[in-house]
């Protein structure tokens, strides 16, 4: 923003028409130049998990069913991370431990979900900077299972997720685990334009994902995640957001917009740009890193030229520059964070996530595309890839 400023006077000497198209130029060439040495940064990498995903069999939700599940074997399941048996009676409903994972619970689904996302945004990435059409035809393998094989399609529908053992068959806090199905959709709209992208699988990918926004946006649990304060009401907004663009459902991006600017910014972010509902939790540094993730992702996926959401703030301020602003200087030094330190896998976190790279882009902030480019692209650790559903950021220039 500097330059726009020091070249003020110049507008006096050379016109104003003349600087603001030098203006437009910089800014997109700048973009441009970022863009690409993040494709330089991360090609090898990519290239190599893409190799992996090319010689990987489809796994979906019905290779494994849980007893402990009301659904059936093409509903998904999955149990509340945080829950546990409690210890003066093992046939008690179970308590919570809020913040403490407990291993035993079943996670099936959600590691095959995860896995998906990772074998189609891998192949879908790989395609966008290769033109290889090989990895077109592995990905609609994968598609194709989860989405319209009758034998081993998902239900689409979250209505037994994070179910807690004597309480719960499912809720609708469950609905995050499927923010892990976004970067699916991105790598569907990446490839569906290439004739190696069968019309028969488009529509049944498209129908799949129309038919599971009508159950996000009318049952019961999808209308209580829509209005969670915290996290996952982001996430509701940002799956939302994601879905409805590979469908083409104007009406629920509009929606999403007007959510962004009217709910999410104004009841979760303070007037510094931090976020108080995720301070105040048993991991506030690791639950401030994903909401403000999530919120950059909204950015970039709902903005428009008509509708710029990256340069949108409320009428006092607040606005996600101001939300990146704040976390980055503990994104670069984890040592200078002044609030309570995360009660489990606090030392996993920070990893290269989309808010510094997408916001350096936008604000051309270098030293935040510095930072990113110094931290972990491959995270292993599960509980930082469950709460990083972008992994595949070139998917989303």
């Amino acid at each position: 923003m500097l330059v726009r400023y020091q070249y003020c006077f110049w507008c006096r000497s050379v016109g104003l028409a003349a600087v603001l198209l030098w203006l437009a130029l910089s800014d997109v060439y700048g973009q441009g130049n970022l863009q690409r040495e993040a494709t330089d940064i991360l090609r090898s990498q990519l290239l190599q998990e893409a190799g992996w995903a090319l010689a990987q069999a489809p796994v979906t939700v019905t290779a494994e069913r849980s007893p402990r599940s009301a659904g059936g074997i093409h509903d998904f399941y999955s149990e509340g991370d945080y829950w546990w048996p409690d210890s003066t009676d093992a046939r008690a409903p179970y308590v919570q431990r809020d913040g403490m994972t407990n291993p035993d619970n079943f996670t099936a689904h959600r590691r095959a979900m995860i896995r998906f996302s990772t074998i189609v945004g891998a192949l879908a990435s790989a395609y966008k900077i290769t033109g290889d059409v090989r990895y077109v035809q592995q990905a609609m393998l994968h598609v194709r299972a989860w989405f319209i094989d009758p034998a081993t399609r998902m239900a689409p529908h979250l209505s037994y997720a994070q179910a807690i053992q004597g309480r719960a068959t499912g809720r609708g806090i469950g609905i995050i685990d499927t923010i892990h199905l976004m970067e699916v959709a991105q790598g569907v709209m990446v490839m569906m334009e290439t004739k190696s992208f069968d019309a028969d699988t488009r529509r049944g990918v498209i129908a799949w994902f129309k038919e599971y926004l009508v159950w996000l946006t009318t049952h019961a649990y999808g209308k209580e995640e829509m209005n969670a304060k915290n996290n996952h009401g982001t996430c509701w907004v940002m799956q939302v957001a994601a879905f409805a663009r590979l469908t083409r459902d104007e009406r629920l991006l509009t929606f999403c917009r007007d959510r962004y600017k009217t709910v999410l910014l104004p009841a979760q972010m303070a007037a510094d740009g931090s976020f108080p509902l995720e301070l105040k939790r048993t991991k506030p540094y690791g639950y401030s890193i994903f909401n403000l993730d999530a919120m950059v992702m909204v950015c970039q996926i709902l903005s428009t030229k008509k509708d710029d959401l990256w340069h949108y703030q409320t009428a006092d301020g607040r606005s996600i520059g101001k939300g990146i602003a704040f976390l980055y200087p503990y994104l670069r030094d984890k040592g200078a964070w002044p609030y309570a330190k995360d009660v489990m896998y606090f030392d996993q976190w920070p990893v290269a996530g989309p808010a510094l790279l997408f916001g350096a882009r936008v604000f051309g902030e270098g030293s935040w595309f510095d930072t990113w480019k110094k931290l972990e692209h491959a995270p292993k650790e599960n509980e930082v890839v469950r709460n990083l559903p972008v992994r595949h950021p070139l998917l989303w220039f």
